[in-house]
């Protein structure tokens, strides 16, 4: 099955043309490999299931986003931004407690993203946010389900405005759901279930 990736467009990271039909694009070529070597091992810190980083990769990778309209380009970028800040609004929300190594590998997927000086610098033209948007979209299965929990409770809250403390409102958030989930159950039984004979009942009229 595919990974989940972080928008229904994924980056063609291990698709990507072959660097021949692409304009080569000088930073990429000019990576360091023991700093795309640490790239890869914060990567695979991140979601050990990762796609490998290497230089071939990224530098397809870059003539790709290179290749692209300006405007097209910027859309690919932001739209990993905008995951990324989900993800920073769910770790400060006091009523998400996520599990302690979870937190603890966000917070490392935030120190990255922070540093100006990474393996792409960020003042660099176009690509300086390449390898930050790289990150969040390879390490993005690691997170995907509790992202996708936080999405369903930040909804919930926002129809349903639970009362209490944090702690009160993601527990009724689970309660919830948790009674939704048991009725889906019942019904789906229902609906698979026959008569008390366990048969199909036969047709009250036959045509000969």
């Amino acid at each position: 099955m595919p990974h989940p990736t972080p928008t229904a467009e994924p980056l063609p990271f291990e698709r990507a043309p072959p660097p021949h039909h692409l304009q080569p694009y000088e930073p990429a070529m000019a990576l360091r490999p023991a700093a795309i070597a640490a790239f890869d091992a914060l990567l695979h810190e991140l979601h050990p299931d990762a796609a490998r980083v290497d230089a071939d990769r990224l530098q397809r990778l870059a003539a790709w986003l290179a290749a692209l309209a300006p405007e097209q380009a910027r859309h690919v970028v932001d739209e990993r931004l905008r995951c990324l800040q989900e993800l920073r609004t769910m770790a400060a929300d006091p009523a998400w407690n996520c599990e302690p190594a979870l937190r603890r590998r966000l917070e490392r997927l935030f120190a990255y993203v922070d540093q100006d000086e990474d393996l792409i610098p960020d003042r660099v033209p176009l690509l300086g946010l390449l390898d930050d948007v790289l990150l969040v979209e390879l390490a993005w299965p690691a997170f995907a389900a509790e992202a996708e929990d936080y999405r369903d409770f930040c909804a919930y809250r926002r129809l349903e405005h639970p009362s209490g403390d944090a702690e009160a409102q993601r527990a009724a958030w689970a309660r919830d759901r948790l009674a939704e989930l048991a009725l889906l159950q019942h019904h789906a039984r229902v609906s698979d279930s026959h008569y008390a004979n366990g048969r199909t009942p036969e047709p009250v009229f036959r045509i000969a």
